[in-house]
């Protein structure tokens, strides 16, 4: 197959992938990371955690809140038969109000145990900002490695297109090389590939922007450097939510041990009577005041405070269970950015190491004894070796950033 037909069939697919991706999105100019974040702070998912604190500190007042009252009003008495309101001296017409009174620890244990939800809540909603923060960080460091991949790759092209030219230099010549033409065909449909393979991945990386802040952003990524550990497990974030579940948890042994208190209730029931042939009118005012006992404590108050307890003790295990996997996250995050800042040296040593072999064979070839091929090859190795540090430069950028995402910063 002709190399010409060959560069156009690897255009022609690199130009029917393209469409796709770009119909999906285009990158949107103009917009600076702090205007991500702001879109990225009303993403729905942290909208919808918003209102949920906002509900969870409404029933934290409600829960203080008195009972509505009672009010009843009827006939008592009344006969059936000859009916009448002035024959019968027990016959009245009745107004009462009644008006119960749950004892106070109790309504402070279950305000305390909403409002202690609302915290928990702003926790994990601070937590999940961070972490789609580091994706985003992460997102864009991925933009920018595709698009100096492409570029390298482009220069792979060009740099084959030369190759290609001084190997056939050499076979016009008279020396045996056309095996070397049948493998820049094969290098260069893989370079074909590569291309490819970053136009799919662009997509994949602008649904995704998309899914965070709503467009795909032409937004250079911001610098990062780590955040080190206090070692205080309460730096983690995920370690909050779960302190915070302690809390809620204490609210409900509160509330579980306020249900031994007893309950109280006032009553008050005016009587009004109308004068009869055998007795006078005068009014009647009822009075009654009301209160629980725990009489079914073992059935009732007993395992339901077992259950607060038990929740109690699982919250504290998932507050140790939640430090242990912070921890382990951050030392994951933490060695694959050391394992990616240590691979980008030793990347550019032998970058500088090829770099020398270049030069020796400049000079080889200069002296008129060797051919140029060799100084491509290298350049071309070059170009390979500053495409791997761009994935490792992306990788490293992106463990920070989701390394950051665990801990409290300011």
């Amino acid at each position: 197959m002709p190399t010409t037909f060959k560069i156009w069939l690897a255009s022609a697919l690199l130009a029917c992938a393209l469409p796709g991706s770009l119909a999906f999105a285009q990158p949107t100019e103009g917009l600076a990371f702090e205007e991500l974040e702001a879109r990225l702070s009303d993403h729905p998912s942290l909208t919808a955690l918003t209102y949920q604190a906002e509900a969870s500190r409404e029933r934290g007042t409600a829960a203080t809140a008195l009972p509505d009252p009672v009010v009843s009003v009827g006939v008592n008495n009344f006969p059936i038969f000859d009916p009448s309101f002035s024959d019968f001296l027990p016959t009245n017409k009745a107004v009462g109000v009644r008006q119960d009174f749950p004892n106070r620890t109790g309504r402070q244990a279950r305000a305390g145990e909403a409002r202690a939800m609302a915290e928990q809540t702003d926790r994990i909603r601070a937590a999940q900002l961070a972490t789609l923060r580091g994706e985003l960080i992460a997102l864009l460091y991925e933009k920018q490695r595709i698009e100096r991949q492409r570029d390298f790759a482009r220069q792979r092209n060009e740099k084959y297109n030369e190759l290609t030219g001084v190997v056939e230099t050499e076979i016009d010549a008279g020396r045996p090389a056309v095996f070397r033409l049948a493998e820049i065909e094969a290098e260069r449909a893989g370079v074909a590939r590569v291309l490819v393979d970053l136009d799919r991945q662009d997509a994949e990386i602008n649904a995704r922007l998309i899914d965070l802040v709503g467009v795909v952003p032409a937004t250079p990524a911001p610098p990062v450097a780590p955040v080190d550990w206090s070692g205080n497990a309460m730096a983690f974030l995920a370690v909050r939510v779960a302190d915070a579940g302690i809390a809620v948890a204490d609210y409900s042994v509160d509330g579980a041990k306020a249900n031994w208190r007893p309950n109280w209730g006032a009553q008050l029931t005016y009587q009004q009577r109308d004068s009869g042939a055998n007795f006078g009118g005068d009014d009647w005012v009822s009075g009654m005041v009301t209160f629980t006992v725990p009489l079914w404590a073992e059935r009732s108050q007993e395992p339901r405070l077992r259950a607060a307890r038990a929740d109690r003790a699982s919250a504290e295990m998932r507050y140790q269970a939640t430090a242990r996997s912070a921890a382990a996250r951050y030392a994951a995050e933490a060695a694959a950015w050391r394992a990616a800042k240590d691979n980008i040296t030793v990347l550019q040593r032998n970058i500088a190491a090829v770099e020398d072999e270049i030069l020796s064979q400049m000079t080889v070839y200069e002296s008129g004894v060797g051919d140029y091929a060799p100084i491509i090859d290298g350049e071309l190795a070059i170009l390979k070796l500053r495409a791997d540090i761009a994935t490792e430069e992306a990788r490293r950028a992106a463990a920070i950033a989701r390394m950051n995402a665990l801990l409290v910063t300011p």
